[in-house]
């Protein structure tokens, strides 16, 4: 999937997937637990598994009230996993985003809207083009109030825009590896890259016009 010759075919089947909604509108170097988490005073945490970490990245990057993005894995049982290893499926985790945001300025329940929204929660273990466990759609909580949304928005949000069963995982939190550091940031550095020109950017646009009083000025 993501290498940097990819062929108009795989291109192609990823962004037809990502057109089925119908809304118009370097090595990981540490593990984030709960108690590291806390020591941000006044932000809260959000880990949302919504396929190709590279594909909404940029999108929650955009919103006011987020401080920052990281692109890692989570929900597996291999410790510190590299890139190579999730890519193979065997390690039980997914592509993740570690959010921190503010939630005086943006509260969970619209972080969960905003990925609904912008990833098919229909496809078990695929999304697009991208196939295997580490592209399952899944929301980690952080704690009970977050498991609570979730489920809600699950069963009364994500049904109006998608006719299919949402298949999202909501899962316990346990650890969080950051991804390598070229990850990070891969649309905003890599802007002309095919993948980001072709299946990228088309999702943020989409994205920003939906929810353009969310964004960041």
């Amino acid at each position: 999937m993501k290498t940097f010759a990819i062929s108009l075919l795989t291109v192609w089947a990823a962004f037809s997937a990502c057109a089925q909604n119908k809304q118009k509108p370097a090595p990981v170097t540490k593990i984030e637990t709960e108690k590291s988490m806390q020591t941000n005073e006044g932000l809260a945490t959000a880990t949302f598994g919504a396929g190709c970490f590279w594909c909404v990245e940029a999108i929650f990057q955009d919103l006011k009230g987020v401080e920052s993005v990281a692109s890692g894995y989570s929900g597996g049982q291999v410790k510190n996993p590299t890139y190579r290893e999730v890519c193979n499926g065997t390690t039980g985790h997914a592509e993740v985003l570690q959010i921190k945001y503010d939630p005086a300025v943006i509260p969970f329940e619209n972080l969960v809207k905003v990925f609904f929204t912008t990833h098919d929660p229909t496809t078990l273990n695929r999304q697009g083009a991208d196939a295997g466990t580490q592209y399952r759609s899944a929301i980690f909580y952080h704690d009970e109030a977050q498991k609570t949304v979730a489920e809600r928005m699950k069963k009364e949000f994500a049904p109006t825009l998608w006719d299919d069963p949402i298949v999202t995982e909501i899962s316990p939190f346990t650890e969080f590896y950051k991804a390598e550091d070229y990850h990070q940031n891969y649309f905003k550095d890599n802007p002309n890259e095919g993948y980001c020109r072709i299946v990228i950017n088309p999702k943020v646009q989409k994205f920003r016009k939906l929810y353009a009083d969310w964004l960041k000025e």
